[in-house]
């Protein structure tokens, strides 16, 4: 007999993947010693979810709820799980972002109780030991983050780990993947925010990063580990610091089952947000030419993800990369700059030196206008103006979080372009009205991408994960947006039916995977359903 069905009493009320709280029959209260630990009413779980929404709504702000939430997931998952999913509209954004980034602020003085697991670089010999004091063997994700680029809100070490815990809860709420086979980590290296190892209640180490030659041996042995203990398991790369993030990536790629999402996944969220906005203006990838405030792992991903599409579209590569042009805090990405990465340099072009984004946008001319600066407010009026001057259909992307980091606003855009642009943002802004028609501002969130990615590869376990994968989900995606939505300048599905959604995507990624030859599985004569048959459903089991 296993263990988990020898716990009895306060054992199952204090085990989150078991308790059923007040929805425990009389019968399993009886045989399961819970008589008399429980109010006498039996509730079924829908009962229970209206006292959640009553709790939610006497909450003063959405980091409250937030703090709520977080809570009922560490005593009754399924009934979290069944919140989440009951109307994702409503409370993806209270999980993630953009309250995530207020709940990451505050992480070591909201802080409840431990979720995931914290690696510390003095672990570093002892990585396996310590990663096998996770009671669930068959782990199938780890989302792993240094805290080191968090948002937009830079590095804020320790105090990351509300993004690990809340991409891995997407993967379930949003696509469906079993929660048992997620597991969080914070690879704690210390924090360059000195705020933070001043704040008494910082629950991380109070020390600086170590240099990147170090950063590096301690990822070797956090990755060598991981997929020793857990073998299989996909590293799920996460708001690490941006010359960490394209360097490991770099490296690990095609070693072992690993993604980015900060460059993968965002690339292809934009993508498939420029794919519909194409669609609207009847144009193709290589009509296109890209501006991008901000050269970040964000924005060196999109950029080369949108190479790709240009030349599916029929440019050569070096025309496809004449046709991008990027800024960052230190102006212009051009050939005079002495301080550019390898990453930077294959976009760097023959131009004036610059920090004038106005000056730019009237030289090149850009057709799409997309901010990854974590800046707010900076694509003003007259740079937004000049985009409508330029084209009848302005693209504009201001995807830099939480909102306060936006470039600009829904609203901004739709009065300064007179309703013209083709917008989306990093975060939902509400719809507005502008002369009479109802304009409905796209999200280009990464939980479009990266729950699918993380379904398609769950069910048909490839060894490794590559950006055609992202390409087809980006497609996949932009496939979804019906006419009537277009309308109304939306570029991405509707967020209520966030599963549906991505159970269509990672359907058409896995039958790109089994075409390819890189799935480890036998392929099912029905994908779509065999994928439906492994979902993670919110129910409780009989005990």
């Amino acid at each position: 007999m296993s263990q988990a069905s020898t716990i009895r009493g306060q054992e199952i009320l204090n085990n989150p993947a078991r308790n059923k709280e007040t929805a425990f029959t009389m019968t399993e209260r009886q045989s399961l010693g819970l008589e008399g630990l429980l109010p006498p009413t039996v509730e079924n779980i829908d009962r229970q979810l209206e006292r959640v929404q009553t709790q939610l709504a006497a909450k003063p702000n959405d980091l409250e709820r937030y703090i709520y939430l977080m809570s009922l997931a560490a005593r009754n998952e399924t009934l979290f799980y069944h919140t989440l999913m009951s109307d994702p509209a409503r409370f993806v954004p209270i999980v993630y972002d953009p309250t995530v980034a207020d709940a990451c602020l505050t992480f070591g003085h909201i802080y409840r109780g431990s979720a995931g697991m914290y690696l510390t670089r003095d672990m570093k010999g002892r990585f396996k030991k310590i990663l096998r004091n996770w009671p669930v063997k068959d782990v199938r994700f780890i989302c792993v983050s240094t805290g080191g680029r968090i948002l937009g809100l830079g590095d804020i070490g320790a105090n990351g780990m509300g993004i690990p815990i809340g991409k891995l809860q997407l993967y379930t709420a949003c696509a469906g993947v079993p929660p048992e086979a997620l597991l969080p980590v914070l690879l704690d290296i210390g924090t360059t925010n000195a705020a933070l190892r001043a704040d008494p209640l910082y629950l991380g180490l109070r020390e600086l990063p170590p240099d990147e030659a170090e950063v590096d041996l301690i990822s070797e042995a956090f990755i060598e580990a991981a997929t020793d203990v857990f073998p299989g398991v996909c590293i799920h790369f996460e708001d690490w610091k941006g010359t960490d993030a394209m360097r490991l990536l770099a490296r690990y790629r095609d070693k072992v089952l690993c993604y980015n999402d900060d460059i993968q996944g965002t690339a292809a969220i934009a993508v498939a947000g420029l794919t519909t906005a194409l669609q609207i203006k009847n144009e193709t990838f290589a009509d296109q030419r890209v501006l991008f405030l901000g050269a970040g792992s964000a924005g060196i991903g999109i950029a080369s993800m949108i190479v790709s599409a240009m030349v599916e579209a029929g440019l050569g590569e070096a025309e496809a990369r004449e046709r991008i042009v990027l800024i960052d805090v230190n102006g212009l990405i051009e050939t005079s700059r002495t301080d550019l990465n390898e990453w930077q340099k294959p976009f760097a072009h023959e131009a004036k030196p610059t920090k004038d984004l106005l000056e730019v946008v009237r030289t090149f001319k850009p057709t799409i206008l997309i901010g990854v600066s974590t800046i707010g407010g900076a694509f003003t009026e007259e740079v937004v103006r000049e985009m409508a001057k330029l084209n009848e259909r302005p693209v504009i992307f201001p995807l830099s979080n939480p909102t306060n980091k936006a470039e600009c606003t829904a609203e901004q855009a739709y009065t300064w372009t007179k309703g013209k642009a083709l917008y989306a943002a990093g975060v939902q802004f509400p719809d507005f009205e502008y002369q009479g028609k109802s304009y409905h501002p796209g999200q280009a969130n990464n939980f479009y991408i990266f729950p699918a990615i993380g379904l398609a590869v769950y069910a048909t376990r490839p060894a490794r994960i590559t950006d055609d994968m992202f390409i087809t989900a980006a497609a996949a995606t932009a496939d979804q947006v019906g006419p009537s939505a277009r309308e109304h300048g939306m570029l991405f599905p509707l967020q209520a039916n966030i599963l549906e959604t991505e159970v269509t995507t990672a359907t058409r990624v896995a039958e790109h995977i089994f075409d390819s030859g890189q799935a480890t599985v036998e392929r099912p004569e029905n994908i779509r359903a065999w994928i439906e048959g492994l979902l993670y459903k919110p129910v409780y089991k009989e005990l």
